[in-house]
């Protein structure tokens, strides 16, 4: 029995060391958790920035860190359900759309059909061919009170609230995109849906409404069919969109093919009315 008095000792000193051990290694492990979080969170915040001027840049004569600020202003520290498109009123301001009368695309329900054949051919300009559209076109951001980041994740979706900054920043150039169309215009419509002019779609409740007879002549709609096309030139909608029409605004429909819109595409030389 006279040497348990120092096994015991040195039993107790060895697990008091393990515990501090312990202790260290998950305060250790704490430490490099939130470092990276940090980093994570960081890269997460600032990632938009570098993607937005790098696109940007590419259009000439442009002050991109003008129009970012202009931007970012919309939205930053606000709630993300409570930016309405007014706030994107300045940035149409720095960033001013050139108009391209008789060029100017519409679409609704048709965005593949529509870019697949204005990338291949030069004679259209759609909204996401300008600087805003192009330089937001596919991306998320959102802000939130108190902070002056731009996140891209966690943002509410499209649908998820009228005022969040996407939606509100396409409705906002959507809108100014129509005020300066001019000439003849042209939108392409989904002729495979029962409502190819739908009211709730941007092109219904907002463009149409914006086409000022003392700019524009004509719009010409070109109604994109398949093989299953469930609607036509006589549709009802579509009659919905001539009474919509500023008065004054000559309507014309065409009914066209998907596959003849390729064929055309795939032939450049070809003057751009001889695709319907």
């Amino acid at each position: 029995m006279e040497h348990d008095v120092p096994v015991r000792g040195l039993e107790k000193r060895r697990t008091r060391r393990c515990l501090v051990l312990s202790v260290v290694a998950v305060l250790i492990l704490i430490i490099i958790v939130a470092v990276v979080l940090g980093l994570t969170l960081t890269r997460g915040s600032n990632k938009l920035k570098p993607v937005f001027l790098d696109r940007c840049q590419k259009f000439k004569d442009s002050n991109c860190e003008e129009i970012w600020d202009a931007f970012q202003q919309a939205y930053v520290n606000r709630d993300p359900c409570q930016v309405p498109m007014e706030r994107y009123d300045p940035l149409i301001a720095v960033a001013s759309f050139k108009p391209s009368c008789n060029r100017m695309m519409f679409w609704s329900k048709t965005k593949d059909v529509v870019h697949d054949f204005t990338e291949k051919r030069d004679c259209f300009v759609t909204l996401e061919d300008t600087l805003l559209g192009s330089v937001l076109n596919g991306l998320t951001w959102c802000g939130k009170q108190g902070s002056s980041e731009t996140l891209t994740t966690g943002c509410p979706g499209w649908t998820d609230c009228d005022n969040n900054p996407v939606r509100s920043f396409w409705n906002r150039i959507s809108a100014r995109f129509a005020d300066v169309a001019c000439g003849d215009v042209t939108a392409m419509l989904n002729g495979s849906i029962i409502t190819p002019f739908s009211p709730t779609s941007i092109f219904a409740s907002i463009e149409v409404k914006r086409l000022n007879s003392t700019r524009v002549r004509n719009l010409n709609v070109v109604l994109v069919t398949q093989e299953n096309a469930v609607t036509n030139c006589t549709n009802g909608s579509l009659k919905n969109l001539q009474k919509e029409l500023d008065e004054g605004i000559k309507y014309n429909c065409k009914e066209v093919s998907e596959s003849q819109l390729k064929d055309c595409s795939s032939h450049p030389e070809k003057p751009c009315g001889a695709c319907w």
